[in-house]
């Protein structure tokens, strides 16, 4: 599904991935744990296609770099910093609508279980809306699409207890088929979701178990 082989990146003289190999499954429950500066970032960023790496990256056999379209219609992704889209809410439910391959009905259902009304919020502009409805908004959308990956960046980081229970009660309702993978700084954060734990210092993977 995901396999990285000998990937290093290095900003001036700092090595922020060093040989980097990991392979991920297709159904696979995976948390990539670190602290700050552990490289966690950077291997997300590689797996997206953002960033130039020594080694190499594919995505159900495309290299996101060099065929990113299909590559990432692969992958759902739900970052821990929502972008300040100037749209408003119908507007980017469209634009994934029409791009992402979701369907309205999907994300109205998605966002119901948040206890988010897309009736009452569509006109609203997405970047007036606390972090917690944008964090609502962007899980519904990854959730939505066909995409046999969905890649999270602190995915409760902004949602209260309740909305943080019913994430989790979705992920292992309907997507136990799904390859999921968790950027996090901590276990206790998906416990109970994920198989397979991977903890990351200074570049390297330090520790790669299964979770009981």
């Amino acid at each position: 599904m995901i396999k990285i082989k000998n990937l290093s990146k290095k900003y001036g003289a700092q090595v922020v991935l060093d040989d980097i190999n990991l392979e991920i499954s297709s159904d696979e429950k995976l948390l990539i744990s670190g602290q700050n500066g552990a490289g966690k970032t950077t291997l997300m960023k590689a797996i997206l296609g953002e960033i130039i790496c020594k080694g190499s990256v594919e995505i159900c056999g495309f290299d996101p770099l060099k065929n990113r379209k299909e590559a990432l219609l692969n992958l759902s992704f739900v970052p821990q910093n929502p972008p300040p889209l100037r749209l408003r809410v119908g507007e980017i439910c469209e634009y994934a609508i029409n791009s992402g391959g979701a369907n309205l009905q999907s994300i109205k259902n998605y966002l119901a279980n948040f206890d988010f009304s897309y009736e009452n919020e569509a006109n609203k502009p997405f970047y007036k809306l606390s972090g917690g409805m944008k964090q609502k908004i962007l899980i519904s959308l990854a959730l939505s699409r066909n995409s046999q990956i969905i890649m999270f960046d602190e995915p409760t980081a902004n949602l209260d207890p309740k909305a943080r229970l019913e994430f989790l009660n979705l992920l292992n309702d309907k997507f136990k088929q799904k390859c999921l993978i968790f950027i996090s700084h901590r276990l206790s954060e998906v416990q109970g979701l994920v198989s397979r734990s991977i903890e990351m210092d200074l570049g390297k993977i330090t520790s790669d178990k299964e979770v009981i």
